[in-house]
């Protein structure tokens, strides 16, 4: 773990590649929305894969026959299990500002907090009662581009909060608890089933560590290198993440926590997302064409066959399925 104390940049290979992708996602998150007949029967029990309309910016539910419903909710982000969902939105009263809200299953907000920066990901429990965020901020002085990531958590149950992993402490090789390096980034949160252990990726000069986290504790553990925004399958044992080839793009391949063994799945174009579950057996997922810079939802099988398949056209943060 030596190489852990390495300054360098992160997220993309040069400063002026992160600055022009914060901008675009700003772009992006704030640009109008066009109006949209919202379906008042539709909750997070309504049976189908919570998704961010693309088209409308709102959250939708694909239902199983294809058809979406449109919700009232106005995201940038949106991840939704345990009859709620967490929507990172535009802060209407400051420009160029965001706020997270919880939502219940009527979608009516439970619960609302300020966020300091761009959202890029977004995470809830499987049981609705954690929730986590990552941006994009700027002013840390040891990155050249001034932009760098920050995820924050929170329980919702007893209100305990972070607003920056970077204040966690890391455990090294011999058990011994110190802080990350100064130029250590978080981002790509995912929760286990005990509400207290997460996955995430830390990265620090040319590595991207997957680390697993407690949160209680307030320590992160590396486990392996070469991990970006993983998310952890409904059974716990495997960890679907973002693989970063040698021309800057990403494959999605899957982790197994017990073996360590590693499978490329079958979706060979580029992924910049954070995968999500259907079931123990898909992974869904946000894919931009670059010929036409729309985003679909698509799906693969977790194992490494099979083809990808589109699910929902211009839609992307998907959920695991809501409503039984």
């Amino acid at each position: 773990m030596s190489t852990l104390s390495t300054r360098g940049r992160v997220l993309v290979a040069g400063s002026s590649a992160l600055v022009l992708l914060a901008a675009a996602v700003l772009w992006a998150l704030t640009r109008s929305a066009p109006e949209v007949a919202v379906d008042p029967a539709v909750t997070l029990t309504t049976p189908g894969v919570v998704v961010r309309d693309t088209t409308t910016g709102r959250l939708a539910v694909v239902r199983p026959d294809g058809s979406r419903g449109q919700t009232a909710a106005g995201c940038s982000r949106v991840h939704a299990a345990g009859g709620r969902a967490v929507c990172l939105r535009p802060d209407p009263a400051s420009p160029a500002t965001f706020v997270l809200d919880v939502l219940g299953a009527d979608l009516a907000v439970q619960r609302t907090l300020p966020v300091n920066g761009v959202p890029t990901r977004a995470r809830i429990s499987a049981d609705g009662r954690v929730v986590a965020w990552t941006v994009f901020v700027s002013g840390d002085s040891y990155t050249s581009s001034g932009f760098s990531t920050r995820s924050g958590i929170l329980d919702l149950e007893t209100g305990v909060l972070t607003t920056s992993l970077e204040d966690f402490s890391l455990t090294d090789d011999e058990g011994r608890a110190r802080k990350p390096p100064v130029d250590a980034n978080f981002w790509g949160v995912s929760f286990a089933d005990d509400d207290n252990t997460f996955y995430a990726t830390m990265a620090t000069g040319s590595h991207f560590y997957l680390v697993q986290g407690d949160f209680a504790g307030e320590t992160v553990t590396v486990l392996a290198d070469g991990v970006e925004c993983p998310s952890l399958s409904p059974d716990g044992t495997r960890l679907v993440y973002k693989h970063r080839l040698p021309d800057l793009t990403w494959r999605l391949e899957v982790y197994d926590l017990g073996s360590g063994r590693r499978t490329p799945l079958a979706e060979t174009a580029d992924v910049d997302d954070q995968g999500s579950w259907l079931d123990d057996a898909t992974i869904a997922y946000g894919r931009l064409d670059p010929a036409t810079g729309a985003v679909g939802v698509w799906t693969v099988p977790a194992d490494g066959s099979g083809a990808p398949a589109l699910l929902a056209a211009d839609a992307e943060s998907p959920s695991g399925r809501v409503g039984g």
